[in-house]
């Protein structure tokens, strides 16, 4: 007997399944649920229309989903391109719309096409008719009418009252009150800020779904801010949820799949884009990046993986917040080893000038560059008060460093032993583009050490302890700043692209790796070269 002929066997059946399937999404998905994919239509050797019998991972993201809901609390997915996430998610909406009376399951993106477009499989509205559309009869909802109850962005239970709508753009949120709302393509979104504010009181369940698409987006300083969610975790309560969906968890994908991916995005000229939809890594989707993020990668403990240590002087660097929410940085290296790195919101200037100076006393000597632009001016007066009451001593200094000065050494080329270079008034707009600059060049020469075995001199590179607590924030700021090009075709750094926060820590470290004022504060005597890997 098959299952359609057990509900007409008996009436009560159908209150038994339903009775059942409301405490089960997961077996509801498995039994009823229809995926459609229109590429199965080429070979014929798949129909276009498959059940959705879940795997593992997305077996885990249902229950992702419940556990948000219970407990009233928002999550985010972070995913490689096709998992299926969306598929069910739709499907989660569609349990909802069926199950829970009163629900109200709300639907964003970024393009009102990709929200509702009729006919169009890819849209979500789509997705949800064709999962209603397959579901047998006697699991409809009593007095349900497909042409009454599921219009343009919209499907109604006639039974229980609950809904699912749909918006897109900066329309998100503005439709009112919903148990849960969905951001597909969430990290692709226009005025990212507008949105979450409108959402902020609209629903206690947000659901953030997307690839990644840059560092310091919205998206992207969820994401890391927020606590990798498993079956069985403890997140305490106001913590945001985070499920991964990695391409490793599907199982017809392996790194053979993997590889022959990756080669067909090369021969393409697209391999930025498969970094970031299948690897997820936010830096990839980024144009011009100035340390890119392998490059920052290569650097963590690299003087412990190669013949060289921290040997040299304590120097640091104080990023001043500027107002708005920005935030204070501090970083320090000894020798070209970089293992301090914090940052703090709290307190005035002459409150993170004492905060540098306790910092600087465990390190003595130690000169400290500080961004003298703007509030960052009041550090020369707390210091000058510090040192003048004998709280600072001569081994410690404050040395001011401006991002928007000239250009040092003007007339010296770019490339030294290239008298064809460009001089390097004529290529980088400011000390900042500089400073950025060399600092991309220390992240290359370890990379190239790694990768092609070369070798060059200490002074000129860059490594950073895997032990600082922000190492991961770190290296995704180091990773967001881009070139661009000024009237004079010079050098720029654009620090904060659309979305992102400033990255101070990434700015501390480059002020701490270009100091202006003093020479290099490095000995490495019996260290003038980088030798072979320890490992």
């Amino acid at each position: 007997m098959n299952e359609l002929d057990w509900y007409a066997k008996d009436p009560l059946n159908v209150w038994r399944a339903e009775s059942y399937y409301a405490t089960n999404p997961q077996a509801f998905i498995n039994h009823w649920v229809d995926t459609f994919d229109p590429r199965n239509a080429m070979d014929g050797v798949l129909p276009t229309r498959l059940p959705l019998i879940m795997f593992k991972k997305q077996d885990e993201l249902v229950s992702f989903l419940v556990d948000c809901l219970a407990k009233k609390q928002s999550g985010l997915i972070d995913k490689s391109r096709d998992m299926g996430a969306t598929w069910i998610c739709c499907a989660m909406s569609v349990w909802l719309w069926r199950f829970k009376p009163g629900s109200a399951v709300g639907w964003g993106s970024r393009k009102e096409q990709l929200v509702d477009k009729l006919g169009d499989p890819s849209s979500i509205f789509e997705k949800l008719r064709k999962i209603v559309d397959g579901l047998p009869p006697m699991l409809l909802p009593r007095g349900f009418n497909r042409d009454k109850h599921m219009s343009y962005m919209k499907i109604i239970n006639p039974a229980n009252e609950s809904s699912i709508t749909g918006e897109a753009g900066d329309n998100i949120g503005r439709g009112g009150r919903t148990s849960i709302y969905f951001k597909d393509e969430s990290a692709h979104y226009e005025h990212p800020e507008s949105i979450e504010a409108a959402l902020g009181d609209n629903t206690d369940v947000q659901i953030d779904l997307s690839t990644v698409h840059g560092v310091g987006t919205v998206f992207d300083r969820k994401r890391q801010a927020g606590t990798i969610w498993y079956p069985g975790a403890d997140i305490p309560r106001g913590a945001l949820r985070v499920f991964v969906m990695d391409w490793r968890d599907h199982p017809m994908k392996d790194e053979a799949w993997h590889a022959m991916r990756e080669k067909k995005a090369k021969d393409e000229g697209l391999l930025h884009v498969f970094r970031q939809e299948v690897d997820r890594d936010a830096a990839a989707a980024i144009q011009g990046i100035i340390c890119p993020q392998e490059w920052v990668r290569a650097a963590i403990d690299f003087h412990l993986d190669y013949q060289w240590d921290d040997t040299g002087g304590w120097s640091g660097a104080l990023d001043v917040a500027d107002e708005g929410g920005d935030l204070n940085a501090l970083t320090f290296r000894k020798g070209t080893v970089l293992n301090y790195a914090d940052d703090w919101g709290d307190g005035d200037v002459g409150f993170s000038t004492r905060r540098c100076a306790a910092e600087m006393r465990q390190r003595s000597p130690c000169t400290t560059q500080y961004d003298s632009v703007g509030i960052g001016a009041g550090v020369k007066a707390e210091a000058n008060r510090l040192r003048s009451e004998n709280m600072l001593s001569g081994h410690l200094n404050f040395m001011p460093w401006n991002a928007g000065a000239a250009v040092i050494q003007p007339e010296a080329r770019v490339i030294p032993s290239d008298a064809n270079s460009p001089k390097n008034k004529d290529f980088y707009a400011n000390l900042k583009a500089q400073g950025w600059w060399a600092l991309r060049r220390r992240f290359e020469k370890v990379y190239r050490i790694r990768t092609e075995g070369l070798t060059y001199p200490v002074e000129e590179l860059i490594s950073i302890s895997s032990k600082i607590p922000k190492v991961e924030q770190l290296k995704r700021e180091l990773s967001q700043p881009v070139a661009v090009y000024d009237g004079k075709l010079r050098l720029a750094v654009d620090k904060k692209p659309e979305g992102a926060k400033s990255p101070n820590l990434a700015d501390s470290v480059m002020m701490n790796f270009f100091p202006v004022k003093l020479p290099m504060i490095i000995t490495s005597d019996a260290l003038s070269q980088t030798g072979g890997p320890r490992r």
